[in-house]
């Protein structure tokens, strides 16, 4: 049973940082690429960031370009997602996402497991 746990969501302050953190168990981790999707109350579920399966490629979101940064480290089975600057546009639910195909990073329906998503809201 394929299972993604984000953990490390949390209230910061406008400019703040905060790294948001997802787990993989049940699958292969090294074969599968990731990525961060994020939901705002009322707002479609959009694309924030992507890395590929041994993560020589990343994606970001226009948003968030130069302020978050995702990594992973296989060894752990484990995605990131650092943010910095965080502005209160920021605030959603963060989800993190894995796919085995190799195209459409930012697209929701790419993506064969999700996690249950992580809070992180940003106050003014």
């Amino acid at each position: 049973q394929v299972q993604l746990a984000e953990s490390g969501g949390g209230l910061v302050q406008a400019g703040g940082s905060l790294r948001v953190s997802c787990a993989a168990s049940g699958l292969t981790f090294s074969t599968y690429a990731m990525g961060w999707f994020r939901q705002a109350p009322g707002k479609e579920r959009e694309f924030v960031s992507a890395i590929s399966r041994l993560g020589s490629s990343t994606y970001y979101a226009d948003s968030v370009k130069g302020r978050f940064t995702i990594s992973r480290d296989n060894a752990k089975n484990t995605v990131y997602l650092q943010m910095g600057s965080l502005k209160p546009d920021d605030t959603a639910v963060y989800y993190c996402a894995a796919r085995i195909g190799r195209s459409d990073y930012d697209r929701t329906a790419a993506y064969d497991y999700w996690g249950q998503g992580t809070q992180v809201t940003v106050s003014s």
